[in-house]
C-alpha cells in the first residue's frame, strides 16, 4: 500500500478499501522505523485525529481527491500542534498559533499531517546538512548528502515514510533533493503558491511547491496548493487551474531548448550519460531537440549570492530573543541579549549569509553590489524569455541537468561553502528569472564510494507553463520506469 501514488492511494480510500486511520498508521510506522532523520515532529495523537476527520468526510459526500492522504510538511511552514524549527536552534520549541495558508489549503483539501520534515536552516544549504538537528541521510544511500534544502521532504518520499511532501524552492532546495533522492518535484511560477506563514529566507524567490513519486502526484498537490492570498503581497491573482489538465497529451512537434552551458565543465560524465540518454527517450516520443544559449548562466550564483543573502539579513532580523525564539541566558543589557541570542541560536551558515547580506547592503556597497546583481538578474530572465516567449521563440521548454553531479558523500562539502554553492550552478537562473521548473529522476550515476546514486532531468518552462511541464513529465514516466524505483 505504501508503494501506491497519490491517485491510487485516493481511489483506495474513496473505495474504502483502506480507511485514512489505517493508513496514516502505516506511514507512522514506518516513519518510527526509519534512521534517515528526515523527520523532526511526529505526534501520532494529532495525525490520527486528521485522519479519522478524514474518514469522516470519506463516508459522507464530503470528499476530494487528497481526502484522506497523508503528507508531510517542510518544517519551514508554520503548523498549529506540530514544532516549527525552520532546522534551527533558534525555533528549537517554537509551536505556532496558526497555520501557512500552504497547510490551511491541505487542511481544507482533507490531507491528513505525518508530521514536519527536516531542512538545511532556515532553508539555506544544498546538501540537509546545515540542520541544527543533524543532516538527513540518503535513503539510496545513506553515505551520501539528500540535497538541500528540503532535503527531508525528498527523502522522506524517496523512502516511502510519506506519499507526498511540501517543500520551498529559493534556489532549487524543491529540485535538487528531488534529483538527488530519486523523486518528482515542482518549483511553480513566483507567486503562485502563498508565502503566507512560510519562514522567509529571500523574499523576492521563496516559493512552495510538492514533492511526490509522479509528475500527476505533483499536479494534483499543486492544484491543492495555488491560489491568491491577499496576505501575501507577491500572491497572484489569477483563476484556479486543473495542472493535470493535459497530461495525456502528444509530445509530437515539442521543441526542446537544449542550453550549451548546461553541458559544458563541471558536468560529471555519468550524469550527462543520464540527461543525454533521457532527451533521447524525448526524440522518440516525438519531440525535437534545439539547441539554445543562455549566456548569463555563469552569473547566477554571483547574483544569487549578493540578492539572497541580502534579503535574508532583512527577513532574519525578526529573530533578536524578545517575542519569541532562542534567548540568551546570560547578559548585561538589550544589546548585548541580541548579539548572544543570534551568536547562540544561528548556525554558521544562517550567520554567513547574513554578514554577507548586511555587508553588500551597506552605505558604499549597495549601487556595487545589490543593485548590480538585481540588473543582471534582469538580463539572465530576458535569456530565458528570448529561447520562451514571442512569435521567434526557440522552443517550448528548456531542459538539462539539475545538479552537475549525484550527491556527494555526507561531510564532503562541509567546510567548504563555496562547492555548495556551486551545486546550484542549474538551478539558480530559474529561480532568479521567477520560472517554473521541475526535476524528475531520469537514471542513475556511481556514487564514489557505495554504488547508484540517482540523477534527475531539470524541465523549464515559461511564465505559468506549469501543465506543460506535468504534461512532458507525465509523458516521459509512461514511456520510462525512473520513478518506479526505489531504494533498498
Amino acid at each position: 500500500m505504501h508503494k501506491l501514488t497519490l491517485k491510487e492511494l485516493s481511489l483506495q480510500l474513496q473505495a474504502r478499501k483502506i480507511s485514512a486511520a489505517e493508513l496514516a498508521t502505516l506511514f507512522l510506522d514506518r516513519i518510527e522505523a526509519s534512521d534517515l532523520n528526515a523527520f523532526l515532529h511526529v505526534d501520532h495523537d494529532l495525525t490520527l485525529a486528521q485522519a479519522r476527520a478524514a474518514d469522516a468526510r470519506l463516508a459522507g459526500n464530503d470528499a476530494g481527491p487528497l481526502t484522506g492522504i497523508p503528507i508531510a510538511h517542510k518544517d519551514i511552514f508554520v503548523t498549529r500542534g506540530w514544532r516549527t524549527t525552520a532546522g534551527s536552534r533558534m525555533l528549537q520549541n517554537y509551536v505556532s498559533p496558526f497555520d501557512a495558508t500552504v497547510v490551511e489549503q491541505f487542511n481544507n483539501a482533507g490531507t491528513v499531517t505525518l508530521g514536519k520534515v527536516n531542512c538545511d536552516e532556515f532553508a539555506m544549504g544544498s546538501g540537509n546538512e546545515n540542520s541544527f538537528y543533524g543532516p538527513v541521510k540518503n535513503p539510496w544511500d545513506k553515505l551520501a548528502v539528500p540535497g538541500g534544502s528540503s532535503g527531508g521532504s525528498a527523502a522522506a518520499v524517496a523512502a516511502r515514510l510519506a506519499p507526498a511532501a511540501t517543500a520551498t524552492d529559493t534556489g532549487g532546495s524543491i529540485r535538487q533533493p528531488s534529483a538527488l533522492c530519486g523523486v518528482t518535484g515542482i518549483k511553480p511560477t513566483y507567486g503562485s503558491v502563498s508565502r503566507f506563514g512560510m519562514i522567509a529566507f529571500a523574499s523576492s524567490l521563496d516559493q512552495g511547491g510538492p514533492i511526490g513519486k509522479t509528475a500527476e502526484d505533483c499536479g494534483l498537490l499543486l492544484n491543492a496548493m495555488t491560489g491568491f492570498d491577499e496576505r501575501d503581497s507577491t500572491s497572484l491573482q489569477r483563476p484556479k487551474e486543473d495542472f493535470n489538465r493535459s497530461l495525456n497529451d502528444s509530445l509530437k512537434g515539442l521543441r526542446i531548448g537544449v542550453p550549451k552551458e548546461f553541458f559544458g565543465a563541471g558536468l560529471a560524465a555519468d550524469v550527462e550519460q543520464a540527461v543525454r540518454a533521457a532527451l533521447s527517450e524525448f526524440e522518440k516520443l516525438g519531440a525535437t531537440l534545439v539547441d539554445i544559449s543562455l549566456p548569463k548562466t555563469e552569473l547566477s550564483i554571483p547574483v544569487y549570492y549578493v540578492i539572497a543573502p541580502a534579503e535574508a539579513s532583512s527577513n532574519l532580523s525578526r529573530f533578536d530573543g524578545v517575542r519569541y525564539g532562542h534567548r540568551a541566558a546570560d547578559y548585561k543589557d538589550l544589546a548585548d541579549m541580541y548579539k548572544k541570542s543570534r551568536a547562540e541560536g544561528f548556525g554558521e551558515e544562517v550567520k554567513r549569509r547574513i554578514l554577507v547580506g548586511s555587508y553588500v547592503l551597506s552605505h558604499g556597497y549597495y549601487d556595487a553590489y545589490y543593485l548590480q546583481a538585481q540588473k543582471i538578474r534582469r538580463l539572465i530572465a530576458q535569456d530565458f524569455q528570448r529561447a520562451l516567449e514571442g512569435p521567434d521563440r526557440q522552443c517550448d521548454v528548456i531542459m538539462g541537468p539539475v545538479a552537475p553531479t549525484v550527491a556527494w558523500d555526507l561531510g564532503d562539502k562541509t567546510n567548504d561553502p563555496v562547492a555548495n554553492y556551486l551545486a546550484d550552478i542549474f538551478t539558480l537562473s530559474t529561480s532568479l528569472a521567477g520560472l517554473p521548473g521541475m526535476s524528475i529522476p531520469c537514471g542513475f550515476g556511481q556514487g564514489e564510494k557505495n554504488g547508484k546514486r540517482p540523477v534527475g532531468l531539470q524541465i523549464i518552462g515559461n511564465y505559468f507553463d506549469e501543465a506543460r511541464l506535468l504534461n512532458v513529465a507525465h509523458q516521459f514516466q509512461q514511456a520510462t520506469d525512473w520513478h518506479l524505483r526505489e531504494p533498498a
